[in-house]
Formats: C-alpha cells, sequence, structure tokens
C-alpha cells in the first residue's frame, strides 16, 4: 500500500465511521473503484481505534465519569443505582453480542461478507430500515393533526434489555455495508428513544467492541501488501477527520432528519447493483488488484 493509498483510505474512514453509511463499505468500495488492492478487515479494525480515540476524546467528561462511578459501585452499594454506574453495566452487556459473533464469524468477515453484491444489498436494505426508524420518530416528536406528540426515550430509560438490543444492532455491522452507527441507531429510534440518545449511546457503545478488534488485528499489520507506517498515517488521518465529523454529526441530529443518508445509501446500492451487472466491477473486485 503507498502512503497516498493510506492517506485516502484514511480519510474515508474517518468522514464515513460516525455516519450511518458504513465506514468498512467504503473503505471496500474505495478500493474496487480506485484499482487497488483490497486493505482488508485489520486495516479497517486498526483504523478504527482511531476513530474511537475520537470518540473518547469527545466524550471524554460521559466516559470518565461512567468509569470513575461504575469503578467505585463495584465496592459501595449506594452507587449501584446511579445512573452512570449502570451505563458502564449496559455498555458491558451490549458489547457481548459482538464480541461473541466478531470472533465466531472471523472467517466469513475477511472472506464472504466483503463481496460487493453483498455490500449492495446491505446498503438497501438498512437504508429503508433507517428510513423507517427516522420517519417514527419525526412522527412522534412533531406529533399531527390527529395525534399529539409522544415523548420518546432518554439515556436514563436504558434498561439491559434494550441494551442486548443495541448490542444486537451493532452486531450487525460485522457485515461491510451494514453500518455500525447506522444499525444502533436505527435500532435505538426503533425502541422509542430520540435521535440525540441513539446515536451517544450507539458511539459509547462501539468503544469497547472497536478498540478490542483493533488490538486483536494488531497482530496482522504489516502482513501481505499492507505494511505498519501506512496503516499507522492511515489511522491519525481516521482520528483527526473523525473528531471533526463526530462533532458535526451530533449537531446535526438534534434537528434533522436521516433522509439524507437513506437515499444515499440507497442510491449507492443501486448503482453498485448495476455496476456489477455490468460488468464494470466483479463481486470480488479488488481483491487481487494492486
Amino acid at each position: 500500500m503507498s502512503w497516498f493509498e493510506s492517506f485516502v483510505l484514511g480519510l474515508v474512514q474517518g468522514l464515513t465511521e460516525f455516519l450511518p453509511i458504513s465506514s468498512s463499505a467504503h473503505l471496500r468500495l474505495t478500493a474496487a473503484f480506485a484499482g487497488w488492492q483490497d486493505p482488508g478487515a485489520a486495516f479497517t479494525a486498526i483504523t478504527q481505534i482511531g476513530t474511537e480515540a475520537a470518540v473518547i476524546i469527545y466524550f471524554r467528561k460521559d466516559i470518565g465519569r461512567i468509569i470513575s462511578t461504575w469503578s467505585c459501585s463495584l465496592f459501595n452499594r449506594e452507587l449501584r443505582h446511579d445512573h452512570d454506574a449502570q451505563m458502564g453495566w449496559l455498555v458491558i452487556v451490549g458489547s457481548i453480542p459482538i464480541g461473541v459473533l466478531g470472533i465466531t464469524l472471523k472467517d466469513a468477515i475477511e472472506g464472504p461478507f466483503r463481496d460487493l453484491r453483498l455490500i449492495a444489498t446491505t446498503l438497501i436494505v438498512m437504508g429503508v430500515v433507517l428510513g423507517i426508524a427516522d420517519r417514527l420518530a419525526a412522527r412522534d416528536e412533531t406529533g399531527g393533526r390527529h395525534r399529539a406528540a409522544k415523548q420518546r426515550k432518554t439515556l436514563t430509560d436504558l434498561s439491559v434489555k434494550d441494551g442486548l438490543l443495541y448490542g444486537v444492532c451493532q452486531a450487525m455491522a460485522l457485515i461491510p455495508g451494514v453500518s455500525r452507527s447506522g444499525a444502533t441507531i436505527s435500532g435505538g429510534l426503533l425502541m422509542g428513544y430520540t435521535r440525540e440518545s441513539a446515536a451517544r449511546y450507539s458511539f459509547l457503545l462501539a468503544i469497547p467492541a472497536v478498540l478490542a478488534s483493533g488490538v486483536y488485528e494488531l497482530k496482522d499489520a504489516g502482513e501481505g501488501h499492507v505494511s505498519w507506517g501506512p496503516t499507522v498515517f492511515a489511522t491519525v488521518i481516521a482520528f483527526v477527520v473523525g473528531y471533526a465529523v463526530i462533532a458535526w454529526f451530533m449537531k446535526f441530529i438534534s434537528n434533522k432528519s436521516f433522509m439524507p443518508f437513506v437515499i444515499y445509501r440507497i442510491l449507492l446500492g443501486i448503482a453498485l447493483f448495476a455496476l456489477v451487472a455490468a460488468g464494470t466491477l466483479t463481486p470480488h473486485a479488488g481483491e487481487t488488484a494492486g
């Protein structure tokens, strides 16, 4: 991998990780369209460490408070009913599904799941799901001619059951094209949470899973066509760009719809199917190119 390729892929990772459009799919598609070799699951997982570092810094006050209160609650019973202590347990519980499935499906994630036809399918299907979830949230928030606005849940209402459901949604993002933020935010909206609450828990929930995955894949870094230098460079680029994107996204969702992302996902999926059908791209384009 050249330094230019690592710069572009780091930029793509930072731009797409927090948006509900799938960073892994865009890394895969960027390589396919450019005629580069697929950077692979290890490169993707390691560069995500950069974007998760951006999450840790952006939410540092929340994270520090949760870790501190959760740790103290292990020895102080009175703190076990505190919201921050409960959030610590809920993040742990919600991380279980992706941990189990990530290890179980490792070979599929690095192989069949990277087929462009599957990516096109997940882009479209999850785009439709996000659109439905967004419409339901908008209906609750605004009400209508014959119905009053409905109060949506916040993170103070988060239960173990909902935390596990969030975790199952996050695990779906093991398939490129689903999108970690897209799946968890959609799940949160369908469970009745506000956009801001769904996104906030989505980002907090991703930290253990992404960091664990990145550290696990470190052993494979530097193998094949992707060396250590470009991988680290891409991770740094992803961090810088990712921090800017998450700051913008949290402001955007406070009063905007997810429909632009829904439309983008569906159009990209259709275009990808058309390119594969026309023979412009093969289902495994990029896997042996370079």
